[in-house]
């Protein structure tokens, strides 16, 4: 079984996030999901952080990636 990896983009480079998508959640509802997450953190802490992003991913079986950033494709 092969595994789905999600890209958080972001405006700011050093703000982008690769979360690696647990196994039980099917392609077509994992962007909902994590949206929903997302908004969950923004909706309960304004002041949030990825910190507090990331907490609740790992909650629900995300776990963020360490990654190299490439040089820019046209």
């Amino acid at each position: 079984m092969s595994e789905t990896l999600m890209i958080l983009p972001a405006k700011e480079a050093s703000a982008i996030r690769l979360v690696r998508v647990p196994n039980d959640y099917e392609e077509h509802e994992v962007f909902r999901h994590v949206t929903g997450i997302i908004a969950s953190v923004e909706e309960d802490n304004p002041a949030y952080t990825w910190d507090d992003i990331r907490n609740e991913l790992e909650d629900h079986g995300f776990e963020p990636l360490t990654f190299v950033l490439g040089p820019e494709l046209d």
